[in-house]
């Protein structure tokens, strides 16, 4: 059977019971695939990587290395946090490696969305083997893939495009010697949770906002620009205050802010002021395989649009993105 297709008798984890034997299962393959080898696991500190740490601790202990990259596409404080989280908290063995000039630099100047999310997968896999390279022992990188990105990242039927590719599916280069270790790869989101909440994980990182491998690389539409970048990491940051000041932070699925690469004309101190439109995302789904809008209210829209546009250089008009999934995908690329 192929290791990526879920299996039609295999149950929906919906409860607290089924996410513990889905541990003990998962537990149980991790030790037999690793044995007494050091492990490398992809650390972004969202909810499917923070999972997958918990399970591969339980399982392997200080056999763990949790190598965090900052490629400066990080939301406000994201790098921090994880840092604090994992490091101090958790008592992991943590490596955290700044790659953001290493990042933005291979990322100047290329719009195509395809080619960004390949240079981001590309580079972090360059970035593991150099860490790799200083540890001996290692053989298995893990990875907080999950179902939805092998679905979208692979032809589902013949005549069929694949939707994006993801920097997490395919496996590595031949000339990497890692093996995978994917637990969590046949789990729908909303499954993941339940696994987080199972292994004891806060509350608060287990419904932690999704954010993708690329970041905010798929959020600073068209080619990066650092000017731009800082202008989205500020009024994402603003956003996702908001949405906490009013409660919407555990309603809404899914919540941020994308700009792309185009200016308006506006006025700001009664002079002409051209600046990029921030449009304001926020969806509903359980398994991120379609989505709905979720409608906020003008008071909250008004606020946020006020703090955006008075707050955050560059911006001059926020917008509201109304389209479903499908026919739009959840990230604009």
């Amino acid at each position: 059977m192929n290791g990526n297709v879920r299996p039609e008798a295999m149950e929906r984890i919906t409860t607290k019971e089924l996410a513990l034997k889905f541990i003990d299962e998962q537990v149980k393959l991790v030790r037999e695939q690793v044995k007494d080898k050091k492990v490398l696991l992809a650390l972004s500190g969202g909810v499917d990587s923070s999972v997958v740490a918990a399970l591969l601790i339980k399982a392997i202990g200080k056999q763990l290395y949790c190598v965090h990259v900052n490629h400066g596409l990080m939301r406000k404080n994201e790098s921090e946090n994880v840092i604090e989280v994992f490091g101090k908290e958790l008592d992991a063995n943590l490596i955290y490696v700044d790659a953001t000039d290493r990042f933005l630099n291979l990322l100047a100047g290329v719009s195509e969305p395809e080619r960004k999310r390949k240079i981001i997968g590309a580079e972090f896999i360059n970035v593991f083997a150099d860490e790799a390279r200083k540890l001996k022992g290692v053989e298995f990188l893990a990875q907080g893939t999950i179902y939805p990105d092998i679905l979208e990242s692979f032809k589902q039927a013949e005549g069929k495009k694949a939707v994006k590719s993801h920097h997490n599916v395919g496996g590595l280069p031949d000339d990497l010697k890692f093996q995978l270790v994917e637990p969590i790869k046949l789990l729908f989101k909303d499954e993941v949770r339940v696994v987080g909440e199972a292994l004891g994980l806060p509350h608060a990182m287990v419904y932690r906002q999704p954010f993708p491998g690329p970041g905010l690389g798929v959020r600073c539409l068209g080619a990066i620009t650092r000017d731009r970048l800082n202008a989205l990491r500020e009024a994402d940051a603003i956003l996702r205050e908001e949405f906490d000041n009013f409660g919407l932070n555990e309603k809404v699925w899914q919540y941020f802010i994308a700009i792309p690469d185009i200016k308006s004309v506006g006025v700001r101190d009664e002079s002409r002021y051209e600046g990029w439109p921030a449009i304001i995302r926020a969806i509903n789904t359980k398994d991120a395989m379609s989505a709905t809008i979720e409608e906020i209210p003008y008071n909250v829209l008004h606020k946020i649009t006020a703090r955006i546009t008075s707050e955050v250089e560059g911006i001059n008009r926020v917008l509201y993105d109304l389209t479903p999934k499908p026919v739009g995908t959840i990230e604009w690329e």
